[in-house]
């Protein structure tokens, strides 16, 4: 298990550098990730570079046991390359460029920025590939983080060729984009810009590829890093951190060049949905390179600082969130970071090693976590524990999020709720891709699924027809690749498996999810929220956004609209397909109506949780044979399971966790259907 933090020595004088390594071997570091920011003090100035510094850190690291995760240091230029090279700074949608001051004042598709960051790479590379302290590459560092867009004239160039690339001719991308609409047609790649500032909305399908291209040169800065590195001798992984469902990166199509996969999580202590949505983070980076454990890179040891408002944590949440992600995959722990800062923006953010020193509360829970990391056996890889898959696709959260729909959707807090329902009854769940569904989950998910390529189409019908169980739901299967409607209307790949045809979307007045444009602002300021009534499993419920009108064309009515613009169509239905069954639901349940379809759908499914009748705020998760209890709750609890505690190496039958408790159980996978019990809250 690896356990560390973030190390910025440069941020201090080297008299401390001593000590740091001396407490880091107090609290169980045995790695750190050094040098994320430190390119303005490996390089002064142009023709001036310093490696002397970071030779003594890393000989001092090495000497005390230490492994470095060493980065390439290229995510936060020098003011010198932007007062030289005014051309590598990014812009805004009216083109003024951002400026230095911050940090990632780069634009990632100027050639000048990637000469001057490989040239650092390459030294790098050069003088520490062969340093047996170094045993891990960070390149880069939360790739687009502060920067989703870049608009400069630099993304105009880069965007002419990536569009070549894409469409070869210009009436092919006229075709792809619909650009006879408010003639929009153009003529030759060079009179295509980025999507800057307009009076209204922007071709959606341009909006698409945009961001499209955007994912993609910020990836291209990774994988240039990445072949400098190899080039220069590099035998070590390679990697960035990931920050988890993060919009402008489409990290499915990142993982394969990753050679671990590595995230950054931060749970707000503040959000009544914190372990849901945690749980999905680490569900999801766990499923982009299934079969491989993941590395926590980045998380608080207390209090952020960078929210509103920035409370800590309560005793024991440290380690109940470190838990989370082991239990979900995760082979290595690590904090921003080592040493807390004493200036900058970052100066109020926790760190393992406080302002106020090792007589803290701080100190304490690290410590204790880094011995309590370190006395854990050799962890069984994350393996194919998941019956279900919740379908979670970039591009499509690109495309339904657009202006100018029916309603305003947030896809992320829908796919959340979805998620939330089946967390809640301790199912392990992986994130997929629709092309990455196959015959090895029973039950598939696929909320809001707008935007589904043809191959995600295909993928959902062979699922269903081999004996899978398909839930979906309203806003699915509207568009293609391109955001265009293909020819036939809506639910046109799956209308045959779902067994019905779709009519109309029925949006309902007030029901908005997020967004950003205009409609969401006047969505949410006026009047109450419009629901369509429906019943489900003996109870009446509720559906916002929007109440479809859809017939059935061979599947039951499991339930129907009991009121709305929809009244008396069907509200849920299920249809027989091949070996297996699909079911659509025509509006977005709220919280107990989506709870109850669920229900129904798994009890069709017969998918099992990890661990039966877990009481509430009780969190399990298994990787092989390894199952992982988190008591979250305020209550002291008794789960029934039988296995062997990973810690003690004892025989276990019935576990007792404290609010906060954590325990590590083997249990076989052999033997996981009759290990799996009953769970009970005591006093």
């Amino acid at each position: 298990m690896l356990y560390g933090a973030d190390y910025n020595p440069d941020q201090w004088p080297e008299r401390v550098w001593d000590d740091d390594v001396r407490l880091m071997q107090e609290a169980g570091v045995n790695i750190v990730s050094l040098g994320i920011f430190a390119w303005s003090r490996i390089q002064p100035s142009e023709d001036v570079w310093d490696f002397a510094w970071l030779d003594t850190v890393i000989d001092k690291l090495h000497a005390g046991g230490i492994a470095v995760n060493l980065a390439t240091a290229t995510a936060s230029p020098p003011p010198w390359v932007s007062a030289r090279y005014p051309e590598t700074l990014p812009a805004d949608e009216s083109g003024a460029s951002y400026w230095p001051g911050s940090r990632q004042h780069f634009a990632p598709s100027s050639p000048t920025y990637r000469r001057l960051a490989g040239e650092l790479v390459r030294r790098l590379a050069e003088r520490y590939a062969q340093h047996p302290a170094v045993v891990m590459w960070h390149v880069g560092n939360e790739f687009g983080c502060h920067l989703p867009m870049d608009f400069s004239d630099a993304a105009r160039d880069a965007y002419r060729v990536w569009l070549r690339g894409r469409y070869e001719t210009i009436d092919a991308l006229n075709e792809a984009w619909g650009t006879s609409f408010w003639s929009q047609r153009y003529g030759s790649f060079e009179e295509i810009f980025p999507p800057r500032l307009a009076p209204y909305s922007h071709n959606p399908s341009s909006m698409l590829d945009f961001r499209r291209f955007t994912s993609d040169m910020l990836l291209e800065c990774y994988l240039m890093e990445r072949r400098i590195l190899l080039d220069g001798g590099a035998t070590q992984p390679i990697t960035t951190n990931f920050m988890g469902a993060f919009k402008p990166a489409d990290y499915r199509r990142w993982a394969p060049h990753m050679d671990v996969i590595a995230d950054d999580c931060y749970p707000d202590p503040a959000n009544p949905n914190r372990v849901r949505d945690s749980a999905f983070q680490r569900d999801l980076v766990r499923s982009l390179k299934p079969g491989v454990p993941w590395l926590l890179w980045e998380q608080a040891t207390d209090a952020v600082n960078w929210r509103p408002s920035n409370p800590g944590k309560r005793p024991g949440v440290l380690m109940a969130e470190t838990a989370q992600s082991i239990g979900r995959g995760a082979d290595g722990i690590m904090f921003f970071q080592w040493r807390q800062s004493r200036a900058g923006s970052e100066k109020f953010h926790s760190a393992m090693l406080p302002h106020a020193g090792t007589q803290t509360r701080t100190w304490d829970a690290v410590t204790e976590l880094g011995a309590r990391l370190a006395a854990l056996p050799e962890l069984p890889a994350p393996g194919r524990d998941a019956r279900v898959a919740l379908v979670f696709d970039w591009e499509n959260w690109w495309a339904v999020e657009e202006r100018d729909h029916p309603t305003e959707i947030d896809y992320l807090a829908l796919s959340l709720e979805w998620y939330g329902a089946l967390h809640r009854r301790g199912l392990m769940v992986d994130i997929v891709a629709p092309e990455e569904v196959d015959d090895g989950y029973d039950l598939v998910v696929a909320p809001a699924l707008y935007l589904l390529r043809d191959e995600g189409g295909a993928a959902l019908g062979r699922f269903v027809a081999a004996g899978g169980t398909l839930l979906t739901g309203p806003f699915t299967d509207i568009v293609d690749e391109h955001d265009q409607f293909r020819d036939g209307g809506f639910l046109t790949q799956l209308g045959p498996v779902l067994g019905v045809r779709f009519e109309d979307f029925g949006a309902l007045p007030g029901a908005a999810t997020g967004g950003t444009g205009v409609g969401a602002q006047s969505a949410r300021s006026g009047g109450p929220t419009t629901t369509a009534g429906f019943r489900v499993a003996g109870g009446a419920h509720r559906g916002r956004l929007v109440a479809e009108r859809v017939h059935a064309t061979g599947a039951e009515v499991v339930a129907t609209f009991s009121d709305g613009p929809a009244a008396g169509s069907p509200a849920l239905t299920r249809h027989r397909h091949g070996a297996g069954e699909a079911w659509y639901v025509a509006t977005q349940p709220v919280a107990e109506g989506l709870d109850a379809v669920i229900g129904a759908v798994i009890e069709a499914s017969g998918v099992r949780p990890v661990v039966d009748e877990l009481p509430p705020g009780v969190e399990a998760a298994r990787r092989g044979d390894l199952v992982t209890l988190i008591n979250h709750s305020d209550e002291h609890v008794e789960v029934s399971l039988a296995g062997t505690d990973s810690e003690s190496g004892a025989a276990v039958e019935r576990i007792t966790l404290p609010p906060q408790g954590v325990r590590f159980v083997s249990v076989p996978i052999t033997t996981a259907e009759s290990a799996r019990g009953s769970a009970s809250v005591t006093a």
